[in-house]
């Protein structure tokens, strides 16, 4: 396992790594070698739950490719689980890379929703583009820096 990571003001691990060695309490989720699942503190509803990496790695990008798999397979079971015991009519899966990133730490939030529960501000203002060739000038873009490397096959 990496060490913790130091928060930016330099004052110790950051909270996730703190909770992964036992140091913070959590009302844990689930527990196993690579991951730890845990109510949100803070929930944006009951049922929020995070799932982060017990290695400390910052974001998504850095966790490494033999981790990803099983991260995202453990993230739909997560997800099945949340729905089933809230109740709700669907959830929101999200991660945020650096920006709103309340820490440090790679986490996936997995968040109960329900039709009419209000929760609307990460969907906007949205931004259309220009015009049809701008959003193939984007497009284009984003596929000039996709590496595909070492993925056998998509689909």
């Amino acid at each position: 396992m990496t060490p913790a990571r130091r928060r930016p003001d330099g004052d110790g691990p950051d909270t996730f790594c703190r909770i992964v060695a036992g140091e913070l309490p959590a009302a844990i989720v689930h527990s196993d070698e690579a991951t730890v699942a845990f109510l949100d503190h803070r929930p944006l509803f009951p049922g929020h739950v995070l799932l982060v990496p017990r290695t400390h790695v910052a974001v998504l990008a850095d966790l490494p490719p033999s981790d990803v798999d099983r991260f995202f397979r453990l993230a739909q079971r997560l997800e099945i689980a949340v729905e089933r015991a809230t109740g709700s009519d669907g959830s929101m899966v999200l991660v945020n890379n650096r920006v709103s990133q309340s820490v440090p730490h790679l986490h996936l939030h997995v968040i109960p929703r329900r039709f009419r529960d209000g929760l609307r501000f990460w969907l906007g203002p949205r931004r259309p583009y220009q015009s049809p060739d701008d959003a193939d000038r984007v497009a284009a873009a984003i596929r000039g820096h996709l590496d595909l490397s070492g993925l056998s096959r998509l689909g």
